[in-house]
Formats: C-alpha cells, sequence, structure tokens
C-alpha cells in the first residue's frame, strides 16, 4: 500500500499518523495566565530532544477557529512550563484534564489533583505526578496549524525512591507510566524485554536501573 500524503486531507494526514506513530509519550503541562490561574493539559505530540542542552519538544494544535488553546497561550505570554509524566496512578486525572474548560477554571480543581511551587519556573507541578520538568522556553516553530515548544529543563522533581542519586539511575522497576495509543487508548509499560546480553530472565534486569 503506498499513499501520498499530498492528496490527502489535514484530518486524513493527523489520523493516518497520530495511529500509527505508537505509543506516545504523554506530557502533563502545567502553566499559568495572567489571572494565575493554573491550566493542565495532556499531550502526546512530545518527547525529549537531548541533553545538552537538556531540552523537551511539545507541538500543540490551535483550535478549529484558529484560537490558541490555554497551554500555548501560556507558554508564549511568559516562557515557562512544567511537563509531568503520567503513570498508571495518575492516568484518569490525566485524561480529564484534557476536557475543554473555560480559561479561569483550573482542571486541578475538578481532577482532584494536587500541586505544590515549582523551583525555578512560576507554573506549579502536580505533586501526584512521578515525574516533572520545570522548563523555560528555549526556542518555538509555528505552521499553520500548530506551535511547536521547545523546553529547556531547568529542575527536575521525582517521586521519593525512584532516582539513585549515588548512580543516577531510574528503578524502572518502580516506574510506570502510560504511553498513548490514538483516540482515547493508552498502553501500560508493565511488559518489557531485553533484546541480546544475559540476564533478562532475571527478577532485577538492566531495564530495570537505566
Amino acid at each position: 500500500m503506498d499513499i501520498d500524503f499530498s492528496t490527502l486531507t489535514e484530518y486524513q494526514r493527523y489520523k493516518l499518523m497520530a495511529s500509527l506513530i505508537v505509543p506516545r509519550p504523554i506530557a502533563l503541562i502545567t502553566t499559568v495566565n495572567a489571572e494565575g490561574v493554573v491550566n493542565a493539559a495532556p499531550f502526546s505530540m512530545f518527547n525529549m530532544l537531548g541533553e545538552d542542552p537538556p531540552i523537551v519538544m511539545v507541538s500543540i494544535n490551535r483550535l478549529k477557529d484558529g484560537r490558541l488553546k490555554d497551554t500555548a497561550a501560556n507558554i508564549l505570554a511568559n516562557g515557562e512550563f512544567v511537563v509531568h509524566l503520567a503513570d498508571e496512578a495518575i492516568a484518569e486525572a490525566m485524561h480529564h484534564c484534557g476536557a475543554s474548560v473555560p480559561s479561569h477554571v483550573s482542571e486541578l480543581s475538578i481532577t482532584g489533583l494536587t500541586s505544590a511551587p515549582s523551583s525555578a519556573v512560576k507554573p506549579p507541578r502536580i505533586v501526584e505526578a512521578p515525574v516533572a520538568f520545570e522548563c523555560v522556553l528555549h526556542e518555538k516553530l509555528e505552521t499553520e496549524s500548530r506551535y511547536i515548544f521547545i523546553g529547556r529543563v531547568l529542575h527536575l522533581h521525582a517521586r521519593e525512591g525512584l532516582i539513585d542519586t549515588e548512580r543516577w539511575r531510574v528503578r524502572l522497576q518502580d516506574y510506570h507510566p502510560v504511553g498513548r495509543f490514538g483516540a482515547s487508548f493508552y498502553v501500560r509499560t508493565r511488559e518489557r524485554f531485553a533484546i541480546g546480553g544475559e540476564g533478562h530472565e532475571a527478577h532485577s534486569t538492566n531495564i530495570d536501573e537505566i
């Protein structure tokens, strides 16, 4: 099957790409507007881009009428945001943060998630999230349909015990993020396997401490 993308509509291209490029990590992003309202929203067009400088990318589409989503508007206004990785424990709350609510309403208040002050940026972090990266806007790209924000990580918060700070290893046996699998479908990350090497049948393997 060969498909010429130039013959497809924007929606057809989106459906094919978003359904085939899976699973995708999910960024649950907090930002703050001019009135101090905390916005929280999930985005699966997200990933790490590099470590020197430490940068992440999130792509946020415009609404059908051309308006910006609150997250994009807030990042453009003040250049700060916090990226959280969602695990199984907060997956449902993360999903509900994607609901359409007025800008003066915080998604945290309707999902039961709680916030705590960040260390280097104004937007707060979500306490229940296993990981939070405090970011400032490093660079942005604009297309007809999207803003692509590249954030530079200033500070990391992690659930107690998740990181061995003596060896700088993550205890992945205690880390179970969820991924996006198209539409409202998600995947768990509990089933893991090693390719090559020895010891992949052991209780604790190399994948547990990357």
